[in-house]
C-alpha cells in the first residue's frame, strides 16, 4: 500500500508532521525500500542509524527522503560516544545536528556508552563504570548534544559482557539520576536487559521493576546469539541477527503490562531477512501494544461509567 501514513498531521515542516503513537516500527534497510513503499501500512515507524546518512547527499538521502513523506524516521544514533572520557566530537554532533534538522524526526536517541579514546575509533559500544565521575561527564555530554539540536534525546540502556568494581551506582539508579540532570528520556532496550541480566547472574525483572518506566520513550526488542564463555556459563551477545527471543518477549510482556504501550522498535542489523520477516517481528510487537491499548480503554471507560453512576 503505498500513499500517506495514517498518523500523518499538518506541520510546518520540510515533511509532513506525524503524530506517532505508541506503534510498533523497524529497522529501515536499503534493500528493503521497495517492499515497504509497497507495504507499509502495518508499520508505525522505521528507524535508522544516522551514521548511515551523514554524506551530504546521493542514493542514501534520495531513499530516506522518500520514506519520511509517508512515515516517521526515528534517528538513532551509534557513534557519539556520550560516555567517552574526551570532549564529543564537534564535527561529528554537528553532522548529527544537521540530519535531525533535515529529516524532523519523531524520536532522537543514543546510546550509554564510549566507542573513542584519543584518536582511535572502537566499533562496539563499549561499557563505562557508573561513578559520580562519569555521572557529570555524560550529563555534560547529553546537555551538549540537547542543546545543538534543540530537542531532548533518548537515552539507551546498554548490554554489558564486564562489570566495573568501582561502580558506585546501580545502572537504573545511574540512568534515574541522568534523566534528573539532564532531561532526557530514555530508550529501554529489553534485549539488552536480558542479555546483561544473563551475562551477569541477575534478574531481568529486577532489573526493570527498577528501572524509571515512567520516563520511558521508546522501547527495542531485538535478536541475540547464544554462546557459553570459557567456562561453559551462558554468554549472550547483543547480535541484533535473528528473531527476538521467547524470553524477550515475556519480559516485553511485562513491561507493557506495567507502564501501557511504548512506541516500539524491532531491531536487525546483520543476517537481513525479506521485509516479510521483519515486518511481522514488528507486527507481534504491535499486537502486544494493541492489547494493552484495549485493556486501558476498558479499565478508563470502567472507571468513568463508575463516577457517572456514583454522581
Amino acid at each position: 500500500m503505498t500513499g500517506t501514513h495514517p498518523n500523518r498531521a499538518t506541520g510546518n515542516g520540510r515533511f509532513p508532521a506525524f503524530s506517532l503513537g505508541a506503534d510498533a516500527g523497524a529497522s529501515f534497510k536499503p534493500q528493503h525500500f521497495d517492499a515497504i513503499l509497497a507495504d507499509h501500512s502495518a508499520i508505525g515507524f522505521l528507524e535508522v542509524h544516522a551514521e548511515n546518512y551523514m554524506g551530504a547527499g546521493g542514493p542514501p538521502h534520495a531513499l530516506l527522503a522518500r520514506l519520511r513523506e509517508i512515515i516517521p524516521i526515528s534517528l538513532h544514533g551509534v557513534c557519539m560516544s556520550i560516555g567517552g572520557l574526551q570532549p564529543l566530537d564537534k564535527d561529528h554532533l554537528k553532522r548529527f545536528a544537521a540530519l535531525v534538522e533535515r529529516y524532523e524526526p519523531a524520536m532522537v536517541s543514543e546510546h550509554l556508552a564510549w566507542s573513542t579514546h584519543d584518536d582511535v575509533f572502537f566499533n562496539d559500544l563499549l561499557p563505562l563504570p557508573y561513578t559520580d565521575e562519569t555521572l557529570a561527564r555524560v550529563c555534560d555530554h547529553i546537555d551538549e548534544v540537547q542543546n545543538t539540536i534543540a530537542r531532548p534525546i533518548l537515552l539507551e540502556n546498554p548490554s554489558t559482557y564486564v562489570l566495573f568494581e568501582e561502580s558506585s551506582w546501580s545502572e537504573t539508579d545511574f540512568l534515574k539520576e541522568v534523566v534528573r540532570r539532564t532531561g532526557c528520556g530514555l530508550l529501554l532496550d529489553i534485549n539488552n536487559v536480558f542479555v546483561s541480566a544473563t551475562n551477569h547472574g541477575y534478574s531481568a525483572l529486577d532489573y526493570l521493576d527498577a528501572f524509571p518506566l515512567n520516563q520511558v520513550g521508546e522501547i527495542h526488542l531485538a535478536g541475540h546469539d547464544e554462546q557459553a564463555d570459557d567456562e561453559g556459563a551462558p554468554l549472550l551477545i547483543d547480535s541484533h541477527d535473528r528473531p527476538v527471543a521467547d524470553p524477550v518477549w515475556t519480559l516485553y510482556g511485562h513491561v507493557i503490562g506495567r507502564c501501557g504501550p511504548v512506541p516500539t522498535l524491532v531491531e536487525w542489523d546483520a543476517e537481513i531477512p525479506d521485509w516479510p520477516i521483519l515486518k511481522a517481528e514488528a507486527m507481534a510487537a504491535g499486537e502486544i501494544l494493541a492489547h494493552a491499548a484495549r485493556r486501558t480503554a476498558s479499565k478508563r471507560n470502567g472507571a468513568e461509567r463508575a463516577n457517572g453512576h456514583l454522581v
